[in-house]
């Protein structure tokens, strides 16, 4: 099946450029000139990854990256004239998962897509995580460490899988929220101190398979014991 990559860039050229590139590299490719037709494309054509730029009228790439993490599972790579940490800043909290400052190679771009792809499509085969003899089920929604069944909670389970898929990853607060709880969360960050607080104390007794550090003024990060 081919791999269908949508490009949202306002300047023509660019987006001729990758589309004849990465046709080359066996992609189908879609165009959109702005964040309103990339969402519009999006409802009728189903895309593997998304290539965004920053600049562009109606819809940033921002906002529309932000609309993409909404209601798509597909990765998305930011285009930007500007090499300004506040932009890469911005992009990384609007969801981005790479980010690449113009002029660029378009083999560079190539690799990038191809190493995305990659973690998605691994991300999706791996219902079952494990982490020295704890493994935690995304399909049966158990967790089992030695001979032990636990069942959790469900935003306990969710949160415990996404650090767990992710280890030694500092993730912020915010972060966490956007990925258990999702955008529209109307609580405060306290939730996932409460969440982890609790998760430690189910296992603590259980397991030194892993811990869920603290990481002071950023958030949490998942480290499992080395053997």
């Amino acid at each position: 099946m081919m791999t269908n990559i949508l490009i949202v860039d306002d300047d023509i050229h660019i987006l001729n450029l990758l589309t004849i590139h990465l046709s080359k590299d066996g992609y189908q490719v879609f165009q959109a000139k702005d964040g309103v037709e990339a969402l519009d494309l999006l409802q009728e054509k189903s895309c593997q990854l998304a290539v965004v730029d920053v600049m562009m009228p109606y819809l940033d790439g921002f906002e529309l990256t932000k609309k993409i993490r909404e209601q798509y599972n597909i990765p998305v790579i930011l285009l930007t004239a500007k090499n300004q940490i506040e932009d890469k800043e911005q992009g990384y909290a609007a969801g981005t998962d790479d980010y690449l400052v113009k002029p660029f190679e378009p083999k560079e771009l190539s690799f990038r897509i191809k190493a995305l792809l990659r973690r998605y499509d691994s991300r999706a085969d791996d219902s079952v995580v494990r982490i020295g003899h704890t493994t935690i089920d995304k399909k049966s929604y158990e967790v089992q460490t030695g001979s032990r069944t636990i069942l959790l909670p469900l935003k306990e389970f969710e949160l415990l899988y996404f650090l767990m898929s992710n280890p030694l990853q500092v993730f912020s607060r915010d972060r966490l929220i956007e990925q258990v709880w999702g955008f529209d969360f109307s609580g405060d960050e306290r939730t996932v101190d409460v969440h982890i607080k609790r998760i430690r104390e189910r296992f603590s007794t259980l397991t030194d398979d892993f811990q869920i550090k603290t990481v002071r003024g950023v958030g949490y990060s998942l480290e499992a014991k080395r053997s």
